[in-house]
């Protein structure tokens, strides 16, 4: 099967997920609970999982997937072959509390290479999609990354884990970022950060988070023309396009400037 056409089958179920998610927020009866006991999960996380997996079953039936709420077992991403990401609600919170920045996110691997990722936010009408090599487009439009030259006058997002225990690194990250730049964002959708990065709303990005929350965000904004990476090596045996810890996307001439400014906070604290 051509890319274009499981593009169009991903942006289809998707969009049908994104309308599922529209119901349940409008009915505001779904159940919810913590999963080792800080990260929020509603039952419709999981129901649109379950609705994405058989649509996928039944389109491409004996793929892998890998999915945050049913199929989470990370080993998948380096074991070759095709793979499915999916992310059923990226900003379960944002949900949960009627904030609009919600999306829902698949994202198509070969051999660890993405190769198409839609992602679909059912709150803000927003579409974005893009085929490895063929640009990336929202709403069907192309469109493209910041051309920003400055870090000082750049518009940077993050995010921060459930864990607290694990915030105060991030935190001095932070510090070193808001001296040097003209703002932050917060919008708790990695996969949104990342289609922001790709339409130029925002001039760059970085965090920690799953292959589900970035896989199809990062191969978008990267065809926009944001250049992407990692402040370190990847593990040996994991696709760097299946890593999630500590991604960077960013206007290509800002890149170096905020992975130095990042590597220079985690090294040296009282640097910045």
């Amino acid at each position: 099967m051509q890319l274009r056409e499981r593009l169009a089958i991903a942006v289809e179920i998707a969009e049908l997920a994104g309308r599922h998610i529209q119901e349940a927020r409008q009915q505001q009866n779904f159940k919810q609970h913590y999963k080792q006991g800080s990260e929020l999960v509603t039952e419709v996380d999981v129901a649109v999982d379950r609705l994405i997996a058989e649509r996928l079953e039944s389109h491409f039936p004996g793929e892998a997937r890998l999915t945050e709420e049913l199929s989470p077992e990370r080993d998948a991403v380096s074991q070759g072959g095709v793979l499915w990401v999916v992310d059923p609600i990226d900003g379960t919170v944002n949900f949960a509390h009627g904030l609009p920045h919600v999306a829902v996110s698949i994202a198509w691997a070969q051999d660890g290479e993405v190769r198409l990722g839609v992602v679909h936010a059912p709150f803000l009408g927003e579409t974005f999609t893009a085929i490895r090599g063929d640009g990336a487009f929202l709403n069907g439009e192309r469109i493209r990354a910041s051309l920003a030259t400055r870090l000082e006058h750049s518009l940077i997002a993050t995010g921060f884990p459930y864990l607290r225990d694990g915030r105060a690194p991030l935190m001095r990250r932070l510090a070193a970022v808001m001296k040097h730049c003209q703002d932050m964002r917060r919008c708790g959708s990695a996969a949104l950060d990342l289609c922001n990065v790709a339409c130029a709303r925002l001039d760059a990005y970085y965090e920690s988070v799953s292959p589900w929350d970035f896989a199809a965000g990062l191969l978008i904004a990267r065809e926009a023309g944001a250049r992407t990476g990692h402040l370190y090596p990847c593990p040996k045996g994991i696709p760097e396009e299946l890593y999630g810890e500590h991604i960077v996307a960013a206007a290509p001439d800002i890149y170096k400037a905020l992975e130095t400014l990042l590597i220079r906070a985690d090294e040296n604290p009282n640097s910045q």
